[in-house]
């Protein structure tokens, strides 16, 4: 899914960026793009690294 209309950013781009340590909305603009123009993806970022904070249920 696109999150970032304005760069062409994707969901999975986003989560990829987090992942590799971005912590803010910023750090996700400045490696991806996501959020320096319009800013209307700046909720979907946001949320997207909320979610990568939360804790997930392991199979075993």
């Amino acid at each position: 899914m696109y999150v970032c209309l304005c760069h062409g950013v994707t969901s999975h781009t986003v989560a990829d960026v987090v992942a590799c340590g971005a912590k803010t909305s910023r750090e996700v603009a400045t490696a991806c793009g996501a959020g320096l123009d319009c800013g209307r993806c700046k909720r979907t970022v946001r949320a997207i690294i909320a979610a990568s904070q939360e804790p997930r249920a392991c199979a075993g």
